[in-house]
């Protein structure tokens, strides 16, 4: 018969709080809370109590007076017009950056002496300051130094006395801030379609070739629907981005010529701070929201449909 003996017993392991989930996943979440809450809540909170009361720099006191600064700014004719230049800024620089940003990626995918030393130079726009930047860009656009008319006049486009005023013209102005805009952006459209390429297996783009489908058909057919998740989390956040900017054009045009070239941004700053007039640039501000859920909520919506 065999003896069983027993075991002795197991030392009780000391448990600490902290690793417990309950505890450290609030830790870990609650920076991020509070920075949210700080910066974005805290401020969206004010510009909601500022947009129904009277409230000035130069007559501090509140008195709430309902929707009527809502209205006031919707019949300025300078607010309706800044509205369409948003919609306009914003969808421009977007398609630009990305077009330009996915034929870049492109190019870069292949191999070629300076590879490396592209890929880091095609950053720059994005590492330089924007103040820096625009400074740059403001001679460029320059009515009596520009390089750019120096150069269309080269190539025989335009005549000597006959030099566009990029910055002096409404419709210049515009392109003007939209092709700075757009150059900001080309940097980021540029990694993330680099990322989205680099994640495409060969072999199905080796198979497609051999099956003889030719470089657009690849592209759009096979390329461009895989990475459509990676696509539309570029717009998200370009359009984020630029919807809110108001760095480009305060920088390059301060809103002009005759008020042409204002965003929403810009106007709010503007109006808000500028001026002084806080409960206004408060109600400008917040138009920003309503547009910028809707379009989050649209693109989130299609990169669910498009996630495998």
């Amino acid at each position: 018969m065999v003896a069983i003996t027993a075991r002795p017993p197991l030392a009780k392991k000391k448990h600490f709080h902290l690793d417990s989930k309950a505890v450290l996943g609030p830790i870990f979440i609650a920076p991020a809370i509070i920075y949210v809450g700080a910066l974005v809540a805290i401020p969206f909170l004010l510009a909601v109590y500022y947009s129904v009361s009277a409230y000035t720099i130069f007559n501090p006191s509140y008195a709430f007076v309902g929707l009527k600064n809502f209205y006031s700014v919707m019949q300025s004719e300078i607010f309706r017009r800044t509205l369409i230049n948003t919609f306009v800024f914003t969808i421009s620089a977007q398609v630009v950056a990305l077009v330009l940003g996915k034929f870049a990626a492109l190019l870069l995918m292949r191999d070629f002496p300076g590879r490396r030393l592209a890929r880091g130079l095609v950053i720059l726009p994005w590492a330089v300051p924007v103040s820096l930047a625009t400074l740059a860009w403001q001679w460029m656009f320059d009515s009596l130094y520009s390089v750019i008319n120096w150069t269309l006049q080269a190539m025989g486009l335009i005549q000597a006395g006959h030099w566009p005023q990029w910055l002096g013209q409404p419709d210049l102005a515009m392109i003007a801030v939209i092709t700075v805009h757009a150059w900001r952006l080309f940097p980021f459209a540029v990694v993330l379609f680099l990322a989205g390429l680099t994640s495409v297996p060969k072999d199905v783009l080796d198979a497609a070739t051999i099956d003889g489908a030719g470089f657009w058909r690849r592209n759009y057919q096979i390329i461009v629907p895989m990475i459509a998740p990676i696509m539309l989390i570029a717009v998200i956040f370009g359009t984020v981005f630029t919807f809110t900017d108001l760095s480009v054009v305060y920088l390059l045009t301060k809103g002009g010529p005759i008020n042409s070239t204002h965003v929403l941004g810009s106007l709010a700053f503007q109006v808000g701070i500028l001026s002084g007039d806080v409960s206004h640039g408060a109600v400008i501000c917040l138009f920003l929201f309503p547009f910028l859920l809707i379009a989050c909520i649209f693109l989130l919506r299609a990169m669910r449909r498009h996630e495998v």
